[in-house]
């Protein structure tokens, strides 16, 4: 499987997940340019209880107890995280107060069983 298929397939898990959760999507693959070589994406927007989460979905095939997917979420890419999701709650007209997060959900395919395990880290950064 290349990485975008995964990416893709993490994703899917991942919104069914939130969905099961109480979670109602509201975008999928939300893109921003900044400049022609700089551009940035949201995996996942959705609201659950008046809080609007921008979940950052890793997914990863391996052995469980390897390398932890969530982990690639470093400080440089949750700062863009936060860029974009200010761009999308004024392009969205959302008072500024309303309560926002960002979520990272690792994903991990067990390579044998073919299981994924979800480890879902809520409010990494809130607004």
């Amino acid at each position: 499987m290349i990485s975008k298929e995964l990416g893709a397939f993490g994703e899917k898990i991942v919104e069914e997940y939130l969905k099961k959760k109480g979670y109602r999507v509201l975008a999928k693959n939300y893109s921003v340019s900044f400049s022609s070589f700089d551009k940035g994406e949201i995996d996942i927007i959705a609201r659950k209880d008046g809080v609007i989460s921008f979940v950052e979905v890793k997914t990863t095939v391996g052995l469980s107890g390897s390398f932890s997917p969530e982990q690639r979420a470093d400080y440089r890419k949750q700062r863009k995280l936060v860029k974009l999701s200010q761009i999308w709650l004024e392009k969205n007209k959302l008072p500024l107060d309303t309560p926002w997060q960002i979520d990272v959900v690792g994903v991990r395919i067990d390579r044998q069983s073919g299981k994924a395990e979800i480890s879902h880290f809520e409010n990494v950064i809130s607004g």
